[in-house]
């Protein structure tokens, strides 16, 4: 990498070193806290070099924006020319996230293997039940072997596990090829437990209360300018040099800012500018627990300009109605009645109580102007099922049926909907949290945390896996061979007619919250959402039920066994229990 200048921010340090294998050369100051080789002094290197900072003596550390940590977060960085690519997508023009389907994968997980080139294997998979964007779940570097990848350290890196940067560059490139975009989940409120060395450096860190999972950084403080660079940087490294459409951006919620210009309005007026400057669509979705509209409004209406945000209360909506569970943050869901709000109005809790939170919480969606598409929804995400006491999904609770009933009330609904891997065929292997921190007082702390997690949902702590055994992570791993058993099979096909239901019906890509609407029966168990003049009949009851329907043709129906319309009356179909029927 001859353009490597080997530069670092310190504004504390009274002397940095660079370390080229056995060389320690010297930096200089700036006066705006970096450090540099000065440029008569910048030796020729070869393409790749490992390399690392001495601070005031300590070190050598990792440079804190490495995009290359071969031997581990507490190694020597190895320089990586991001630019030695040869793209293959110049056809590729992006994708809105309008209309679009998201698919959430865990690299690690998602084949045997564990990398991006087993991964892109399977992109004709996604095609087949219309998938538009692959959602990554982080790869930045961390300690260990295997991780959720919300312990990322080196925020640049991207985790030689999975293949490194050129492999990470190389399945984009195969993803744009099908016509599937990227999002890179990324992580800006806190650092991992082990490899952090960013405080060694400079105030990264804020000395304000952290957040549930550490420290905060330093958004708003003394030198908070550097910090914020830092992260806008590397949210412009994905979306630039490793062609990324989109990131979703970690728990903002824990983002401690009290500037003017908050961070998240900062960093969309910059993606909007990268946007123009290379003429694709580049989408910035929040995971946000304040049910706040205005982290989507347009900047141009005194929002912060983000594209879309999660909405939990879909999920808790759905889990509830056909789960039946009730515990912890569930209770509030439990009447039909939640899964209908939720439905025509995007929040269950917009200005309601909660009684989780003992509080009022959340705020009215203006339905009149804010689109539906802007609310990502889901019936399973990494989440809420990998922060279960077990791991378990779905399809360990629920039949055949029911797992249909999540699928077309999530990618039926009015909302973008997010599939997560294996949910397309009823995958039942479990999703648990999984860590491999080498250092043991590490791994017990991690463990005892998950227990003390899990009081207020009522799960036996007697249940939970050891997150640093083993075999926690191989029992996360998918298992491709459940496609051919002929049940998970015929849930694949019901997925693959949904997708084909959206590309051919309007109906259902439609963002007016004024073409939805819900009827619904609580005592009989069964409701009808209309999207437009298209309706989709549910039965989430044990036993049949009699819907009202006054015509349209049946285009895709699915039951639990056998037949989903029994009979067909002049005002009603009959409906088999734990089934679905659309009618156009």
């Amino acid at each position: 990498m001859n353009d490597q200048r080997f530069e670092v921010w310190a504004p504390d340090a009274q002397t940095v070193q660079l370390v080229l294998g056995t060389r320690r050369l010297e930096l200089t100051a700036r006066d705006d806290g970096w450090w540099e080789l000065p440029a008569s002094a910048r030796p020729a290197v070869r393409a790749e070099i490992d390399y690392g900072f001495i601070v005031d003596g300590r070190g050598p550390y990792a440079d804190p924006r490495s995009r290359r940590q071969p031997a581990g977060v507490h190694a020597p960085s190895r320089s990586f020319d991001a630019s030695a690519h040869v793209w293959q997508d110049a056809d590729w023009t992006g994708r809105q996230l309008a209309g679009a389907v998201i698919y959430e994968l865990h690299v690690g997980t998602f084949t045997p293997e564990g990398t991006f080139g087993t991964a892109a294997s399977r992109l004709d998979h996604l095609q087949s039940i219309g998938v538009d964007f692959v959602e990554l779940l982080p790869v930045n570097a961390f300690n260990g072997t295997h991780n959720w990848g919300y312990d990322g350290v080196l925020w640049y890196a991207v985790h030689e596990g999975y293949g490194g940067p050129a492999a990470y560059q190389a399945f984009v490139d195969a993803c744009h090829q099908r016509g599937i975009g990227v999002i890179q989940d990324v992580v800006y409120n806190h650092l991992g437990p082990s490899g952090n060395y960013l405080p060694q450096f400079g105030p990264y860190l804020s000395e304000a209360a952290g957040n549930t999972w550490g420290s905060s950084l330093n958004l708003d403080g003394p030198h908070s300018d550097p910090v914020r660079r830092y992260i806008l940087d590397n949210a412009l490294m994905w979306l630039g040099d490793y062609h990324v459409d989109g990131l979703r951006l970690d728990a903002v919620h824990a983002l401690r800012d009290s500037s003017a210009t908050h961070l998240l309005e900062q960093l969309s007026v910059e993606v909007a500018a990268l946007s123009a400057e290379t003429g694709r669509p580049l989408t910035l979705i929040a995971e946000s627990d304040l049910n706040d509209p205005r982290l989507i409004t347009p900047r141009e209406a005194n929002g912060y300009g983000l594209d879309a945000q999660w909405s939990d209360d879909f999920h808790h909506a759905v889990h509830v109605a056909l789960t039946g569970e009730t515990s912890g943050y569930y209770a509030d869901f439990e009447p039909l009645d939640a899964l209908a709000k939720v439905l025509t109005h995007g929040f269950f809790h917009d200005g309601t109580y909660s009684s989780f939170r003992e509080r009022t919480h959340g705020r009215r969606i203006d339905r009149e102007r804010m689109p539906t598409w802007r609310l990502v929804v889901a019936s399973q995400n990494h989440d809420q099922i990998g922060n279960r006491a077990v791991g378990d999904r779905l399809s360990a609770q629920l039949d055949v049926g029911q797992l249909a009933i999540a699928a077309a009330l999530t990618l039926l609904g009015p909302y973008t909907p997010m599939l997560f891997m294996g949910e397309e065929w009823g995958a039942t292997t479990p999703w648990q949290f999984f860590t491999s921190h080498p250092e043991p007082e590490l791994g017990t702390a991690t463990a005892t945390g998950r227990i003390s997690e899990f009081a207020r949902m009522g799960w036996n702590p007697a249940l939970v896996p050891d997150p640093q055994d083993p075999a926690t992570f191989e029992r996360s791993k998918l298992n491709w061979n459940e496609l051919a058993e002929p049940e998970h099979a015929r849930l694949l096909e019901f997925y693959r007619a949904l997708a084909a239901l959206r590309r051919t019906h309007p109906d259902i890509t439609d963002p007016r919250f004024d073409q939805i609407a819900v009827e619904l029966d609580a005592a009989e168990g069964w409701l009808r959402l209309h999207r437009g003049r298209t309706k989709i009949l549910i039965n989430l009851g044990e036993r049949s039920a009699h819907i009202p329907a006054s015509g349209g043709e049946v285009v895709l129906s699915f039951a639990a066994a056998g037949d989903a319309v029994q009979d067909r009356l002049p005002n009603a179909l009959q409906l088999a229990p734990h089934s679905v029927v659309v009618l156009a």
